[in-house]
């Protein structure tokens, strides 16, 4: 069974990536950090995702001081959701860029699935 993918990363941090958090605290605190994404070109924006506060929260624009943050075009990060694996891939294309602790990077694929498990 596929999961629905988000139609832009407006729909992801906006709708589904808030309620998966609310759905699943425990969770989103089992991964235990700060990440801001900022996703280039159109239908992108900036956005804080807070694992670590009780309840976690996903705001648009600058929250806490990220650990982690995430640099990718749009249409890259379209391309990442709907294959994990694209995001080593990207990274080594130099069209992904990880700034901070590079370890919570790997702990990316937990976080997304919190927004797929609703």
């Amino acid at each position: 069974m596929s999961v629905p993918q988000p139609k832009d990363a407006s729909e992801l941090f906006d709708k589904l990536v808030p309620e998966g958090l609310a759905k699943f605290p425990d969770k989103a605190k089992a991964v235990n950090a700060i990440y801001k994404f900022e996703i280039t070109g159109d239908g992108g924006g900036t956005w804080t995702a807070d694992l670590t506060a009780d309840p976690p929260t996903c705001v648009k624009g600058d929250g806490k001081a990220p650990q982690c943050t995430i640099n990718v075009a749009h249409e890259d990060f379209k391309s990442m959701l709907s294959n994990p694996q694209m995001g080593m891939q990207l990274y080594f294309q130099g069209k992904l860029k990880v700034t901070g602790d590079p370890m919570l990077a790997t702990k990316l694929q937990q976080f997304f699935q919190l927004a797929q498990a609703g």
